[in-house]
């Protein structure tokens, strides 16, 4: 019987320090020369769905009460709820500890594998997100987590803001599976000057768990 084997599109040219299997992604928790900040993380791996229907003011998801207005977010338990429009909300699984599966009503669609997660998170990380987009991730009307739908180095995207707060700031992205070559290699490109570094998903923990 062969063993499945899901392969994240994200590829960083850093050298793994610690790997872990998990459910069937090799999920690295280090890389060698990680540094001091900013960070871009792979959260391709994490669970994530998209929950549409037409009364959504009924719906509640992994007990979260969902947000009303588009363009809001809410972090609660290690998920990340976003409301896209009238019908659709976005989730991630931000925690990563348990083994969170997708619901089985109808109106859920997985979306994991068809598309790319990354975090993007530390000291001067906006000044970077500015060499690549217009939106403002600093929107002093807007208190964080907050939703954004637009361009992100000319690539359509889901981004949200968690965090707008000097080394703490920090930022979730996704876009479709195939652009996530172009898109790592963009951030990155982006962040140079910066020091920004690949890093493994353990940073990502310790930041997630201190907002």
């Amino acid at each position: 019987m062969k063993e499945i084997q899901r392969i994240s599109p994200v590829v960083f040219k850093s050298s793994p320090l610690k790997t872990e299997k998990r459910d069937n992604w090799d999920v690295v928790m280090e890389y060698k020369e990680e540094g001091d900040g900013p960070f871009l993380v792979d959260l391709s791996h994490r669970p994530r769905f998209d929950l549409q229907d037409s009364n959504l003011a009924d719906k509640k998801s992994f007990e979260l009460e969902l947000p009303e207005t588009p363009g809001n977010s809410v972090l609660e338990n290690g998920i990340l709820a976003s409301r896209m429009n009238r019908t659709q909300v976005s989730l991630f699984d931000l925690d990563g500890q348990d083994d969170v599966s997708m619901p089985g009503e109808s109106y859920y669609t997985d979306v994991t594998e068809s598309t790319v997660c990354v975090a993007l998170f530390g000291k001067e990380i906006f000044l970077i997100c500015e060499k690549l987009t217009a939106l403002d991730f600093t929107d002093p009307q807007r208190k964080a987590p907050f939703f954004f739908q637009g361009p992100f180095s000319h690539v359509p995207c889901q981004i949200v803001t968690l965090n707008k707060e000097g080394e703490s700031s920090g930022i979730v992205l996704t876009c479709s599976r195939g652009y996530g070559r172009d898109m790592i290699d963009s951030i990155l490109h982006a962040g140079e000057e910066f020091g920004l570094k690949p890093a493994g998903e353990s940073r990502f923990t310790h930041w997630i768990k201190s907002l």
